[in-house]
């Protein structure tokens, strides 16, 4: 008989590097059904020299992203150890570690999260599930997004799950699948013109809201080809970095006008999808951006008839943690974590790996 109840630590750390989440969660299976509550909760940050050298990475060397694996294996390991020692966390049945994007480029056949190599479970102590995207492009699948599952086993009383992130990505019940995709790039450019007016992040959207819509750079946004390619599909920093970011800066433009045109870009692509599946419905947002009440307030203007949710701050914060740590114990009891109809994989299958202390 399969074990009922989990104690797990989950970790995340996404594209947007505010830095590491963890969470102390309790998973229960009881009915065919799953519950879970999250307790101890923490964003441990990066320092300067962490977020520079990781948004660097992706131009890396195969010599220097290895150094910088083990490095930051070291690193995550001594975080997620602190966290167990300051929250007196005992029984833990796993580490649950999603790991820090680096490389994304399925359609190469290639994905690369740092953090998820064997030591460290040796390191924490503690049994390890990790590295949950490689197995996935493997299969012929995006790798991506892989929170969905999650949504559908934690979250089914939501028409839509919207994550807004680095990256916005939205899941939802279509006939018998379960869909997901990436829509568009969100906090990895809103940062990036907050940062050149020396804030860390667009709080609330005051700044974008301060600006003007750039009508030709909106045109131009949203003529990108990403946009007219048919599901599965998911983004990484090299979409940002290569194609959204050169497209910008052929603007000589203020860099608040430059947030109030993606801000606008941001609310319009989501608004976008929720249209074409069907307006009507409850939209549970979750993620940083949701405490951008601009962005907010935008989409629910475009979307008048649909119910958008915000929930707890707790579950807005750790949501991604929350399913990385659904995706752990699913990997421990072999069953299915990852939907072919999500990521475009020629199954269903139960990805990632198990390293034990």
């Amino acid at each position: 008989m399969k074990q009922e109840n989990y104690n797990v630590v989950a970790v995340m750390s996404g594209t947007s590097l505010d830095g590491v989440d963890l969470a102390h969660v309790s998973l229960t299976h009881n009915d065919a059904k799953w519950a879970f509550k999250i307790g101890a909760a923490v964003t441990v940050p990066y320092t300067v020299a962490w977020v520079e050298r990781l948004k660097l990475a992706v131009d890396f060397s195969p010599e220097q992203l290895e150094s910088l694996n083990k490095e930051y294996t070291l690193l995550l390991s001594g975080i997620i150890s602190s966290f167990i020692e300051e929250h007196k966390l005992a029984g833990i049945d796993a580490v649950c570690s999603h790991g820090h994007t680096i490389q994304h480029r399925p359609q190469e056949g290639f994905t690369l999260q740092i953090g998820n190599l064997p030591e460290i479970a040796t390191l924490t102590g503690h049994k390890t599930v990790c590295d949950f995207r490689v197995q996935d492009v493997e299969l012929g699948g995006q790798g991506a997004p892989l929170v969905p599952i999650g949504d559908r086993l934690l979250f089914s009383e939501y028409t839509y799950c919207l994550n807004l992130g680095g990256f916005s990505n939205i899941s939802f019940e279509e006939g018998m699948n379960r869909i997901a995709f990436d829509i568009c790039p969100v906090n990895t450019v809103l940062n990036y013109y907050a940062n050149k007016l020396g804030r860390d992040y667009d709080d609330g959207g005051t700044l974008a809201a301060s600006g003007k819509i750039i009508t030709e750079l909106l045109k131009a946004l949203d003529a990108l080809e990403f946009y007219s390619l048919p599901y599965p599909k998911s983004l990484g920093f090299e979409f940002v970095k290569e194609v959204v970011l050169p497209l910008m800066e052929k603007y000589n433009a203020p860099a608040e006008d430059k947030l109030r045109s993606f801000t606008e870009h941001i609310a319009m692509r989501i608004a976008e999808v929720i249209r074409e599946k069907g307006e009507n419905g409850r939209l549970l947002v979750t993620g940083g951006g949701a405490y951008n009440s601009f962005l907010i307030n935008r989409m629910k203007q475009l979307l008048p008839t649909s119910f958008i949710y915000l929930p707890d701050d707790t579950t807005i914060q750790y949501k991604e943690a929350l399913i990385f740590a659904l995706l752990g114990v699913l990997k421990l009891r072999d069953e299915v974590n990852v939907l072919g109809s999500v990521t475009g994989a020629a199954t269903d299958h139960s990805s990632g790996r198990i390293y034990l202390p």
